[in-house]
């Protein structure tokens, strides 16, 4: 099993004081946003699979609740689906697709050390919202980032991890301010975080969202990717993955 980073404290000091005189607005904002959230379930549809003919590319895919696709009618119109569909053009992909709506990195590293998966070639990762929203200090999100690549390289064997940045938060429409300045602002301290974990890591890439906050792009929760969204992140992943091989 792999060591997993204790919990430690959650916040650095700075950003203690940083929140410390807001907290009262932030916790009432954060209940109500909680109560007006529609909670959109996760597409049905097949989670693991063989596509495509050509070299064979053993895929796993890892996340959140954007990984397991909500915001999306079917799992072929999510994430998962829209990636085996375009590496399937040139490929025969193995996927399996593990992600749960909630999942923080610490979540998904207990889940990958206590479930049995196959080898793999790539593994995809979609995480941080919930790492953001429970204030993980980017100490401790980097620590179990770093856990997390360790374990998909060492014991499944993955040669390359795509590691999905952070959404734009300080934009989502239903957050409120200050909390949407708040949670923007962690969620962008977390995706730097990652960005030089990555850099200084093999194997590691960083891949930034580099989709535009456009209505289209936002699914009826104002929160999770519209299935558009959903097809142009996975061309990017797949364009990531492909240049990497290469």
């Amino acid at each position: 099993m792999p060591r997993i980073p204790h919990r430690g404290r959650a916040l650095s000091r700075a950003d203690l004081l940083a929140r410390l005189p807001l907290a009262p607005i932030l916790a009432a904002q954060a209940i109500g946003v909680r109560r007006r959230a529609r909670l959109l379930p996760e597409p049905p549809g097949p989670r693991q699979g063989t596509a495509g003919a050509g070299p064979r590319l053993r895929l796993l895919m890892i996340g959140d609740s954007s990984a397991a696709g909500v915001g999306a009618a079917t799992q072929e119109t999510a994430l998962a689906g829209r990636l085996v569909a375009d590496l399937s053009r040139d490929h025969r992909v193995e996927w399996r697709l593990l992600a749960t709506t909630g999942a923080t990195t610490r979540d998904t590293l207990l889940r990958l050390s206590t479930t049995p998966l196959p080898q793999c070639d790539v593994v995809v990762s979609a995480l941080g919202v919930n790492d953001t929203t429970r204030a993980r200090s980017a100490r401790r999100w980097r620590a179990e980032q770093a856990a997390l690549f360790r374990h998909v390289s060492q014991t499944l064997g993955a040669g390359l991890m795509i590691a999905s940045g952070l959404p734009p938060m300080g934009q989502y429409p239903m957050l409120p301010q200050p909390l949407r300045w708040i949670v923007g602002s962690h969620a962008r301290r977390l995706d730097l975080a990652l960005a030089g974990l990555a850099a200084q890591t093999p194997g590691l890439r960083h891949l930034p969202i580099d989709i535009p906050f456009e209505p289209r792009f936002m699914a009826e929760d104002g929160y999770h990717p519209s299935p558009e969204a959903h097809a142009l992140w996975a061309g990017l992943i797949a364009k990531a993955i492909r240049d990497s091989l290469a």
